[in-house]
């Protein structure tokens, strides 16, 4: 069996060789020969270094292919009703 560093080097090309590649956990599993453990431990340790994602549809991707989504938060407009009129 190779070593798991190995195995993480190997996903990483792999994502850096196909910029945009998206994969669910089943998909890296196939494509580099590994059981899920092996696979789970590769996609944490990948995350942990902020190099890969999960998104919401399950499917991982690099952390530099694209925005991460996160919660806008709402602006508030401090100002009488009579500002908020004079503005419109």
């Amino acid at each position: 069996m190779r070593p798991v560093h190995d195995i993480i080097q190997r996903v990483r090309a792999e994502f850096v060789e196909m910029p945009g590649l998206q994969l669910r956990a089943e998909q890296l599993q196939r494509l580099c020969g590994i059981d899920r453990i092996v696979c789970d431990v590769v996609l944490q340790s990948l995350i942990g270094e902020r190099f890969l994602w999960m998104k919401s549809d399950g499917q991982y991707a690099r952390l530099t292919d694209g925005a991460i989504p996160h919660q806008q938060r709402p602006t508030a407009t401090l100002g009488t009703q009579r500002d908020l009129l004079k503005a419109s």
